[in-house]
C-alpha cells in the first residue's frame, strides 16, 4: 500500500507529520496521535509509516520545547488531538504513547476523562492547574513499550554515590556500582544482595532529599525570596534520565528480568504462547556518566522538576527480578502506573522483550481501570520495535519484530468493532 505524508505546523511552533494511506478504507476512520515527551517522533520510531501502510491515518507531533513542563506539553498534545479531530473522515481518535510518551498519553487521557481535579489532590507534589481543563478525550489508548514514567526514569537513573549536590565529581566508592569491589564487571555484573539493597536504599533516600529541597526552593520563590521571581535552575548531578544513565538493572540483568504472571508472547511467524515473559537483553552501560554535566546531569528548574521528574519513594523502595516496589505513584501524575488508574477507554499495552522497559507493561496493565484492556509482549523486539539482533542466539531468531508488533496493533484496532 502506498502512503503520503503532509507536514503540518500547529500552534506555537509544534511540528507534525500526517501519515495517510494513498487510498482510504474503513480503517482510515481511525486517527492515531503520536507524541513523545522530549524526543523527535516525526519519523522515528516508525509508528506513523507502519500504521499508514495498514490503512490508518497517523499524526506524529513533537512538543514545542522538550524543556517545558508536563502541563505545557499536554497543551501541545491537545492541539494535535484537535487537529486530528478536524481531519475529514476521522471518526475515532486513539493515542499512542511509546517510551516516555506513555506519561504524556496516560496523563492526557486521565484528565480528558475526569477533568483536572483528578490530579489536584493535596498528595500531589505538583498539582495540575486549571489550565488543562476541557481536554478533548480520545476513544482509545495504546502504550507501546511505555516505561514506568518520566519521574521513575529519573529515579532509576539517580546516582546515590554522589556526595555533593553541587558536583558530579565526588563519589562514595561504597555506593559506586562501577567499582569492581562492589560486583561490577563490564561484561555483565552480578551484585550481591547486600549491595543491591544498600544502593537502592540510598537511591530512594537521595530522591526524597531532592524533592524536599525543590519544595523548599518553591516556597522561597513564592515568598519572593528565590533567585528569580518565577522559577530558578535546578541541576541534579547523576540524574539524567536517558538510557545511558540507567543504573544497576542495566548492568545486572537479573534485575527487572521477567514478569510475575504469564502473558501472551508474540513470536516470529505469527506464533503465540502464554508464559512468564523474560527479557532477552544483554548488559549495558559500562561507564559512569555522573561526572559529566552534558551527559549525566538533569538540567531543569524547580517547578519543572516537581512537575515532570519527581515521585516520592517509601522506605521499602527497590526492585528485584520481577517487581518495582516502594514508589508512591499517587504522589505524582508523571507516571503511567498512577495515571492509568483513571482511564476507562479501551487500552492496549505492549512490551518489547529486547529491552528492560518491557516490565513496566505488566504494572501498567495490572493498574489499569479499563474494562477493555489487552496486553501482549513481542519476543526479541528492541525498544524501537526492530529486532534486538545483538541478543539473538542465531541469525534471524526473532524474525521481523516490527511487523509482528504493528500487525498486532492493527488487529487490536480493527477487531470486535472496538472503534466503529
Amino acid at each position: 500500500m502506498e502512503t503520503r505524508q503532509t507536514f503540518i505546523r500547529l500552534g506555537r511552533n509544534i511540528n507534525s507529520l500526517l501519515y495517510e494511506p494513498a487510498v482510504f478504507s474503513e480503517k482510515s476512520r481511525i486517527g492515531i496521535v503520536v507524541m513523545h515527551s522530549d524526543a523527535d517522533y516525526l519519523t522515528f520510531p516508525p509508528i506513523g509509516l507502519e500504521m499508514a501502510l495498514r490503512g490508518y491515518r497517523v499524526l506524529c507531533a513533537n512538543v514545542a520545547d522538550k524543556t517545558d513542563s508536563l502541563e505545557r506539553k499536554l497543551s501541545d498534545l491537545k492541539l494535535a488531538v484537535q487537529k486530528m479531530r478536524e481531519e475529514s473522515g476521522v471518526a475515532k481518535i486513539v493515542l499512542a504513547g511509546h517510551s516516555g510518551g506513555g506519561t504524556l498519553m496516560s496523563a492526557y487521557q486521565a484528565i480528558a476523562e475526569n477533568g483536572v481535579k483528578v490530579f489536584q489532590d493535596a498528595k500531589k507534589l505538583s498539582p495540575c492547574s486549571g489550565a488543562l481543563d476541557s481536554l478533548p478525550r480520545a476513544d482509545g489508548l495504546m502504550l507501546l513499550d511505555s516505561n514506568f514514567g518520566i519521574a521513575a526514569m529519573s529515579l532509576f537513573s539517580l546516582d546515590p554515590a554522589v556526595v555533593d549536590e553541587k558536583s558530579g565529581i565526588g563519589i562514595d566508592e561504597s555506593l559506586n556500582l562501577f567499582n569492581p569491589a562492589n560486583g561490577f564487571n563490564p561484561e555483565g555484573s552480578t551484585y550481591g544482595e547486600e549491595f543491591i539493597r544498600k544502593f537502592q536504599k540510598a537511591q530512594g533516600a537521595r530522591n526524597n532529599r531532592l524533592i524536599n529541597k525543590a519544595l523548599e526552593r518553591l516556597e522561597r520563590i513564592k515568598d519572593g525570596k528565590g533567585k528569580f521571581a518565577d522559577d530558578e535552575p535546578f541541576i541534579v548531578p547523576g540524574a539524567e534520565q536517558g538510557f545511558l544513565n540507567n543504573k544497576l538493572y542495566a548492568q545486572d540483568i537479573r534485575l527487572m528480568s521477567h514478569t510475575k504472571k504469564e502473558w501472551p508472547l508474540l513470536k516470529s511467524g505469527g506464533g503465540v504462547s502464554v508464559e512468564i515473559i523474560r527479557s532477552v537483553r544483554k548488559p549495558e552501560n559500562k561507564e559512569s556518566l555522573t561526572n559529566s554535566y552534558r551527559k549525566g546531569a538533569l538540567i531543569t528548574t524547580v517547578r519543572n522538576y516537581l512537575d515532570s521528574y519527581a515521585v516520592r519513594t517509601t522506605e521499602d523502595y527497590g526492585y528485584n527480578e520481577d517487581s518495582v516496589f516502594g514508589i508512591d505513584w499517587a504522589s505524582a501524575w508523571n507516571c503511567p502506573p498512577e495515571n492509568i488508574n483513571h482511564v476507562n477507554a479501551p487500552l492496549l499495552v505492549m512490551g518489547m522483550t529486547g529491552n528492560w522497559e518491557f516490565l513496566a507493561s505488566e504494572t501498567i496493565y495490572e493498574n489499569a481501570s479499563s474494562c477493555d484492556k489487552t496486553i501482549a509482549f513481542v519476543e526479541g523486539a528492541g525498544h524501537l520495535f526492530t529486532s534486538a539482533v545483538h541478543c539473538e542466539r542465531f541469525p534471524g531468531e526473532f524474525g521481523d519484530t516490527q511487523k509482528t508488533t504493528f500487525d498486532f496493533v492493527d488487529k487490536w484496532l480493527s477487531q470486535n468493532d472496538r472503534f466503529k
